[in-house]
């Protein structure tokens, strides 16, 4: 089942990842067919048509506006995706992580050169892992050499891991001391290498910089003054809240099942909130617009550096992704176990692209979603429509 809605708008206000970036700097495209004349609608189709179960997708520039959804809401019915549908947004989380530790760059309150070690001391050591040589920069760059704590969650690597310890709750400090088990990748700043241990630190150092939780400062800082009603931060809570659709994965197997229900606390700063296409539109606006950061730590945010494994460039907690109409635009891919999204914004912040899955994204799924964002944010002539009201 197929639908596309346009609606008013409001104010502007993990191994995956590397698949999908590599996929957006190759520029390659889905198999031509006859498609629908909308043109995101068909870039829609071409993403269901890799075998998704369900897709969603939602643009903006400043006087338009469009969406289109595509499969079904749960596997075996014809319930459509939910316009306003919630899901993982996974790896996105990275940028309102990297957002809140800039703002309180600017405030004064911390630096970019800080060590590890000051904010949390003892925290990074064993095994070669040192504290006091990784700054809050190399953190947010992915250049610490911290090794990634995803491996040890079972419940992100196997299905039989995920029936036994969906529920589990993690502390941050229990992540990050799981990740100490290993050695570091090489030498702080000696190289690049993505790893969600860095943005669960960075949420350890916001909440001994500010006395209170990550989740309670990038609620106060971000969703709650842009107004993102349809995103949270839900701890260890194992629902998606409101309208959503089923998440499934498959674990590298051939059979996928139902992965819905997930407590979240393994990912805390680096990938756990709850969003809409909708909310991450307006985020990425406001970001790139300089509603969240004075213009020096936008700057520093935007100011990447090669990430040879990924095949782009990666900055403070957003990649840089080239366009094939020219230039770059800016985003972050994010996958959380059945919900894959890839998202981006042009440079001045006027035009964004979201669009997100609800089944393990093979390499044909993830170049159909680069395909969308590339040519949505390279259209220049779209039909003006009016805003759709808040929700």
């Amino acid at each position: 089942m197929q639908v596309s809605g346009r609606r008013r708008r409001g104010p502007l206000v993990l191994t995956s990842l590397a698949a999908v970036l590599l996929a957006a700097s190759t520029g390659l495209t889905a198999a031509a067919k006859p498609r629908p004349a909308d043109p995101l609608q068909r870039q829609v189709d071409a993403i269901h048509d890799t075998g998704a179960v369900g897709v969603l997708a939602e643009t903006t520039s400043p006087d338009t506006y469009d969406s289109a959804r595509a499969g079904t809401a749960e596997r075996g019915t014809r319930r459509p995706m939910p316009a306003g549908g919630r899901f993982r947004i996974g790896s996105a989380t990275k940028t309102f992580t990297a957002t809140v530790v800039l703002q309180l760059v600017g405030e004064g309150r911390m630096s970019l050169e800080d060590a590890v070690e000051r904010w949390l001391p003892g925290v990074v050591r064993g095994n070669g892992n040192d504290g006091s040589r990784v700054t809050v920069r190399q953190l947010l760059q992915h250049t610490s050499g911290i090794p990634d704590v995803l491996p040890e969650i079972p419940a992100l690597n196997s299905a039989d891991g995920y029936r036994a310890e969906r529920f589990r709750t993690y502390t941050p400090e229990e992540l990050v001391g799981l990740a100490m088990r290993h050695h570091p990748h090489f030498s702080p700043g000696a190289e690049w290498s993505y790893s969600n241990t860095n943005y669960v630190l960075a949420a350890m150092i916001i909440h001994e910089v500010t006395g209170r939780s990550w989740a309670q400062e990038v609620n106060d800082r971000i969703i709650r003054p842009l107004g993102l009603r349809g995103t949270s931060t839900p701890g260890a809570f194992p629902s998606i809240p409101g309208p959503h659709a089923r998440g499934y994965a498959a674990f590298g197997t051939n059979t996928s099942i139902d992965v819905t229900a997930l407590n979240p606390s393994m990912a805390v700063g680096s990938g756990s909130i709850i969003s809409t296409t909708h909310d991450l539109n307006r985020f990425y606006t406001a970001l790139l617009g300089g509603r969240l950061l004075a213009p020096a730590q936008l700057d520093e945010m935007t100011t990447t550096k090669p990430a040879p494994e990924l095949g782009v460039r990666y900055g403070l907690g957003l990649g840089e992704i080239p366009l094939s109409c020219g230039g770059s635009y800016f985003g972050h891919p994010g996958e959380l176990l059945g919900y894959h999204t890839w998202g981006g914004v042009t440079r001045d912040g006027t035009r964004t692209a979201v669009v997100y899955v609800t089944s393990d994204g093979g390499q044909d799924t993830q170049r159909a979603m680069n395909t969308l964002v590339d040519q949505e944010l390279c259209r220049t002539q779209v039909s003006p429509l009016p805003r759709p009201p808040e929700r």
